[in-house]
């Protein structure tokens, strides 16, 4: 089981502060207002408790559950507070018309806040792509994108104690594609899907005899 700190108040603090309490974890809630961190913590149950805003976060993962234009900067607020720490970014920075992202360079929010952590932490991104509702009750694959293999780990185990998959997509420079993968999602709840009931997973195929996929071609060599 793991330590978490959630820095944020809102609903995927409340979402994801609920399943890691079901999973075993040790829950600590940070907010700017220290009352509604402390009734979020007391909501939460499971021996949630609240810290106080800016200090040294006690879980060894810190999830930062908060608008994509709030990450950045509160993580030079926290500063050497994070030091050690791995740093979840579960942001997505779309556009006003919810069809793009909203910085323009090919860039993330994660990789920004990597920039703005101490040396020694570790940013990784995940959640973005799964919709806080699935999140609540369904068992939905977790893309995670990172640069240290060790911090990735760390929150794959995060998230099985959630009941779900973790897949590791790469670097993190493959945060700017998950920050996409978020656009495509809101497109298909409004377009080819028609409703917000589902996440986006990966179906594996069953290898044939001579080690080939069902398709017919090898995995390429990066895979």
């Amino acid at each position: 089981m793991s330590g978490i700190s959630i820095i944020g108040t809102g609903t995927m603090a409340r979402t994801i502060g609920a399943r890691a309490i079901a999973g075993g974890n040790t829950v600590e809630v940070m907010g700017r207002d220290q009352s509604k961190a402390a009734d979020l913590a007391t909501s939460l149950g499971g021996g949630a408790a609240t810290g106080e805003w800016g200090t040294a976060p006690a879980g060894d993962i810190v999830i930062v559950a908060l608008l994509y234009d709030g990450v950045v900067p509160v993580v030079a607020h926290y500063g050497d507070a994070l030091a050690g720490k791995v740093i979840v970014d579960i942001s997505n920075p779309f556009n006003p018309a919810f069809d793009g992202l909203a910085h323009r360079e090919e860039t993330s929010i994660a990789q920004e806040a990597a920039k703005a952590a101490p040396a020694d932490a570790h940013v990784v991104k995940a959640f973005n792509t799964v919709f806080r509702h699935v999140l609540e009750k369904g068992w939905p694959d977790v893309f995670i994108a990172g640069d240290d293999a060790q911090a990735k780990a760390g929150v794959g185990a995060f998230v099985q104690t959630l009941g779900m998959r973790p897949l590791d997509v790469g670097g993190l420079k493959m945060a700017h594609w998950l920050e996409g993968a978020g656009v495509v999602t809101v497109g298909l709840a409004n377009h080819g899907v028609g409703n917000a009931e589902f996440a986006l997973g990966v179906t594996e195929l069953p290898a044939g005899a001579d080690g080939r996929h069902t398709t017919g071609g090898p995995l390429p060599d990066a895979v």
